[in-house]
This record gives C-alpha cells, sequence and structure tokens, in this order.
C-alpha cells in the first residue's frame, strides 16, 4: 500500500458561502473520477450559481434552471394498471426513437408499502411482493407519452444500474426468504428490464448473481463483468463484488446463463472505513469465490472466506463506470455502529487492469447538517464533465455536483417537507440521471415519490 494526499474535512475546505450554495476542495486523485466524461467546463465553486427558492416549495434550483413534475405518487399511472407506486429510488435514462426518452424507476416498497407496485400478470415476481419498477416513456419536450409497470412483486428495490445493451437491473436490498413477512418466494435478487418492453424480460431473478441486500451495480463495457455493491444494515456490514458471466456481453437475457461471483479482498484491511487518507492505493486486491451465492444458510457476508477473511465496509451504495474503471460510494461509516472508524463518505475507484484500489474522495466530517456535502448515495456522470451526486442525510437534503477541480456545489434543494415545525424533515433524492443529449437531469424524491426533469443552462 502507497499513501499520497492527506484527510480533508468539510469544516477544513469550507467557503463560507451559507447553506444553499457551499464550495469544498479536495486534494489527492479527484481527477481519476471525471476519466471518459465531457471536456471540462468553468464551472466555479457555487457551480452554476446559489439556489433560488422556488415559490411552489418544491424544488429549489440555480437560477436559469426550471423543473417539470413527471410523476407523483399516489397518482393514476397512464397505463390504467393502477396507482404511481410509492418510494421512487435509483432510475436510468435509456434512449429511445424520435428523441423519446425511456425511464425506468425503482420503488423501494417493503412488505407494508404505502402504494405497491401493481401486480400484473407477467411481469410478478411474487403477488406478496409490493416493490418493483416503472417505465416512463417521455417526448423530446419531457412531456409524459406513457407511464406502465415494468416489474412488480420484488421488494426494496433500491438501487440498480444500466447495462451496454440498454436494460436496467434493478437491485433488492434485502434477504428476506420465503415465509417471512408473508412473502411467497426468496427475495435479495437482481432482475433485468426491458426499458421499451418490459415482458421481453419479464420477472426473473438472476440468481446466480448472488442473494443479498443488493444496492446498485456497474458494467465494464469491454469485459462485461458486473460489480455489485452491497448495504448490509447490520455488522458485519456489506462485500464489494464482481459477477463473472459465462456469456459476457450477451446482449437481453444473458445474464440468465449463470456465471461466478466473486467478493473483494484487500490483504490487511478488513473494514474499508479504518482508510482514512485521499489517494492511499492498494495494488494487491484479490478476488475470492462466493462459498454459496444463494445464501441457503448463511449471509454471503458472515460466510467462510478462508483464514484472510474478506473486506467489509458500511453503507456500500452508489456505483458507476468511468473511463476504464469502477467507482462505488460508501454513503458513512460510524464507529458507534462497529465501523473501524467514522467518515461523512468516500468515494473508492477500483481499475481492473492493475487491480488497484484507490480512495480518491473523503467527505466530512462536519457538523451543520443544512449544508450539503455528506452521505452521498446515488452518483452519475453529468455533462459539466463532474459528476452529480445525491445526498441521503440529515437535515436538507441536496443534489449536489462535484466540479473536475474537487469543489462541491449544491444543485438542487428537495422542499417538500415531511417532518413537522418541531422537527423538520425533508426526502432524500434518488437516482440521478441525465437524458442520453445531456440536456436534462432527471431526479427522484424518495418521499413523497416525485420524479423530476431539470432543464437549464448545463452547458455553460
Amino acid at each position: 500500500m502507497t499513501k499520497t494526499g492527506r484527510f480533508a474535512t468539510r469544516r477544513q475546505v469550507l467557503a463560507g458561502t451559507g447553506a444553499l450554495g457551499v464550495g469544498i476542495a479536495f486534494s489527492g486523485a479527484l481527477s481519476e473520477l471525471f476519466t471518459g466524461t465531457a471536456a471540462a467546463q468553468t464551472l466555479g465553486h457555487d457551480g452554476y450559481g446559489p439556489l433560488v427558492p422556488d415559490p411552489k416549495g418544491i424544488l429549489d434550483l440555480p437560477e436559469g434552471f426550471s423543473y417539470r413534475v413527471l410523476s407523483r405518487e399516489g397518482d393514476p399511472l397512464r397505463s390504467g394498471e393502477g396507482k404511481v407506486p410509492s418510494n421512487h429510488d435509483g432510475m436510468s435514462a435509456f434512449p429511445g426513437r424520435g428523441g423519446r426518452v425511456h425511464l425506468v424507476r425503482n420503488h423501494e416498497n417493503r412488505a407494508d408499502g404505502k402504494v405497491p407496485v401493481p401486480a400484473i400478470e407477467g411481469l410478478t415476481y411474487d403477488p406478496a411482493g409490493k416493490g418493483g419498477c416503472t417505465a416512463l416513456t417521455l417526448d423530446s419536450r419531457n412531456r409524459v407519452l406513457s407511464e406502465r409497470v415494468a416489474i412488480a412483486g420484488t421488494a426494496v428495490n433500491c438501487a440498480g444500474g444500466p447495462t451496454p445493451w440498454g436494460t436496467w437491473l434493478t437491485c433488492e436490498e434485502t434477504e428476506d426468504k420465503a415465509g417471512t413477512a408473508g412473502y411467497a418466494k426468496d427475495h435479495g435478487f437482481i432482475f433485468e428490464v426491458d426499458p421499451v418492453d418490459p415482458r421481453r424480460t419479464g420477472a426473473v431473478p438472476l440468481t446466480a448473481m448472488g442473494r443479498f441486500q443488493h444496492e446498485a451495480i456497474a458494467v465494464d463495457p469491454r469485459r462485461g463483468v458486473v460489480y455489485e455493491t452491497e448495504d448490509a444494515f447490520q455488522r458485519p456490514f456489506g462485500l464489494f463484488y464482481r459477477f463473472l458471466p459465462d456469456r459476457p456481453l450477451g446482449g437481453r437475457g444473458s445474464l440468465r446463463a449463470g456465471g461466478r461471483l466473486q467478493a473483494m479482498r484487500v490483504p490487511g484491511v478488513p473494514d474499508l472505513s479504518s482508510v482514512q487518507d485521499i489517494g492511499a492505493e492498494f495494488d494487491r486486491v484479490e478476488w475470492v469465490d462466493v462459498p454459496d451465492p444463494q445464501a441457503a444458510q448463511t449471509p454471503i457476508r458472515l460466510q467462510d472466506f478462508g483464514p484472510e477473511g474478506i473486506t467489509h465496509a458500511q453503507k456500500l451504495e452508489g456505483c458507476y463506470w468511468g473511463g476504464r474503471s469502477v467507482y462505488f460510494v460508501s454513503s458513512f461509516a460510524r464507529s458507534a455502529e462497529g465501523s473501524a472508524a467514522d467518515h461523512f463518505g468516500q468515494v473508492w475507484r477500483y481499475d481492473p487492469d492493475r487491480r488497484r484500489l484507490t480512495l480518491v474522495i473523503v467527505f466530512g466530517p462536519d457538523t451543520d447538517i443544512q449544508k450539503p456535502g455528506e452521505s452521498p448515495d446515488n452518483i452519475c456522470l453529468a455533462p459539466s464533465g463532474g459528476l452529480m451526486v445525491c445526498e441521503d442525510g440529515e437535515g436538507a437534503q441536496h443534489v449536489y455536483g462535484v466540479t473536475r477541480r474537487g469543489e462541491v456545489y449544491a444543485m438542487a434543494r428537495n422542499r417538500q417537507a415531511i417532518g413537522t415545525p418541531e422537527e423538520p424533515e425533508w426526502g432524500e433524492f434518488a437516482g440521478v440521471t441525465f437524458s442520453p443529449d445531456g440536456d436534462t437531469m432527471y431526479v427522484n424524491c424518495y418521499r413523497p415519490g416525485t420524479t423530476f426533469a431539470v432543464t437549464g443552462p448545463w452547458r455553460r
């Protein structure tokens, strides 16, 4: 292991621009995050400028930007299949004909989901499951042309990720087995969803990819390897996985052919939270076969990986492919909950060519929960040449950007209050993604379930 850089806290680098616009400069290997993205833009530490309060009290954006509410939980689905389900989570946008855009949106409903995903014949895995996905088709002006169920009968559909062949992999963030919470089938799987015609993919679990508390995936477009994060709620925390398909890059349905599931081991590092130095590198990353991917008796993270053990991390969430590497997020770590050390968010980079793992960003700590920049969750590349990250922390909730210079700025703030005057609370953001032409940012508010289209001078 070699170490470079230093631990940069939010308090050390706050630019003092107030609760709605904050600049943070990171040292270390942050430039690696943007390999293969659009050309660098000239955004300053305030990004697109301070957020302007929305007179409707829904979504604050910088001047020059506007939003359209595409869909809201409880409203009728345009297909007539029932109501728009609740708990909007992971999402991705796919190109369609004539400038159309296809959105696939997760619904993280548990057995007691407020508004369940309607059970549709041929698209339902387990009738007792309340989660799933819905699919929206938009025209070139972001007007909703259709909205329908894409998969139903699944559980706790949190995040996932797109495939190179244009489908969505939706992930169940649960380990509940048949007989638990009324379920008729085991849960904790990945399912493939076709955004144009969901009946092409149906409701078939990709069992070889493992049964655990899935969060997100990213596909290596060169080799077809699928990387998976696990957001386990209790110690020992989750693992970082890779799936080696028997039919790599085989197209829609090819992942059903099976493959080999492995977990990442960083020798001498049982817990990633113990690494606090930006730029820290590990050159001997190992991949260990998972003994029982179906977790028939024992959850995978508790299985026997040999005397050297395996590497864990708390709150492994967002995951995406950029350039020649995969990036994944640990939203936070708390020693009081069993982690080796505390942090308010890490972004890691794994280079499969060099078998090298690098810590490229550390967020926090900072005690002002009204300012953005802690507990990063869903993450995506932005047309500005940087990143957009959904915040899943306490207090005010933001979508914030990270420029190529390593500065963080607020892009959106959720104004839909779900708390009380005595205990204010706002729903987290999730599922941030961009249209294929880069002109629209789509993002979900988790609660109340709301899907937005945000347009403005992205290429300024």
